[in-house]
């Protein structure tokens, strides 16, 4: 298992990083979109969608997709969805569980699932524009609370975060990992380090007071995203979104945590 865990990340290595070090935005875009699409056709599993049902919710996605970006559809009003989605949806869902079987729930999640997906994919985008090291460092928000959150989980783990939707999580490894973030993002806004990055996007555009609250909001929204896939998958009865990524599950279970904090961050530097 360890070995086909590191082999697919060498894989997935091999083909990320040149394309993001070095290729054009448009092929940059196009591999997420990519991506994407694959994600959305694990969210139309999740959901229980029969037969065909996944493949042509992952081809409207990418349809949307693209008209999106050929309609030149600002990216603003997209992350505002998104946003108020997560906001409002994403806790709701957590605390009340609706079961999938609801036919309005599911249709609701069917249809806010093309909006998160196309406003993420314009964040990453987005963030790309603004330099490697900016959206590198906006993807680094999330691995660090991932990183930060398992260690001091592992370390001092004691009571339990959601232990009926994901019961390895505490609030002792939730915690480590916002300090892990507010720790390197401090450094990384006080050194410049590689600037332009979203740390110091946040401290110039508000200062080092808001700077700390934005990013606690990030790490937040991370675990509301990892969480919120963890229910969809135990309502859904599988222990992956799929087996795509050999390893490693599916696209959503290495990205849940990215789909609200990318469109939140470009929304709060907007």
């Amino acid at each position: 298992m360890l070995r086909t865990r590191v082999i697919t990340a060498i894989v997935l290595l091999a083909v990320l990083v040149p394309v993001t070090l070095f290729a054009p935005i448009g092929a940059f875009a196009a591999l997420i979109g990519f991506v994407v699409v694959f994600a959305a056709w694990e969210w139309g599993r999740l959901l229980k969608l029969n037969g065909a049902g996944p493949v042509a919710y992952a081809l409207v996605a990418g349809l949307a997709l693209i008209f999106s970006a050929w309609l030149g559809v600002a990216s603003k009003p997209l992350y505002q969805m998104a946003g108020i989605f997560w906001v409002l949806a994403g806790p709701y869902t957590l605390v009340r569980k609706p079961k999938l079987a609801g036919g309005a729930w599911r249709a609701f999640l069917l249809f806010a699932g093309i909006v998160v997906f196309i406003a993420c994919w314009h964040a990453v985008v987005d963030a790309r524009t603004h330099g490697v090291a900016f959206v590198l460092s906006l993807l680094l928000v999330v691995w660090l609370a991932d990183i930060g959150a398992y260690f001091a989980g592992k370390a001092l783990g004691r009571h339990k975060l959601a232990p009926s939707i994901s019961p390895g999580k505490t609030w002792e490894g939730a915690i480590g990992g916002w300090l892990a973030v507010i720790a390197i993002g401090a450094i990384a806004a006080a050194t410049r380090f590689y600037a332009p990055t979203v740390f110091t996007a946040f401290v110039e555009k508000l200062g080092w007071d808001r700077s700390f609250v934005a990013l606690s909001v990030l790490v937040a929204f991370s675990v509301i995203g990892d969480l919120f896939e963890s229910l969809l998958k135990r309502q859904a009865g599988v222990k992956d979104s799929s087996g795509l990524l050999p390893g490693h599950g599916g696209v959503l279970d290495r990205i849940d945590a990215l789909l609200p904090v990318l469109p939140i961050a470009l929304l709060m530097l907007g």
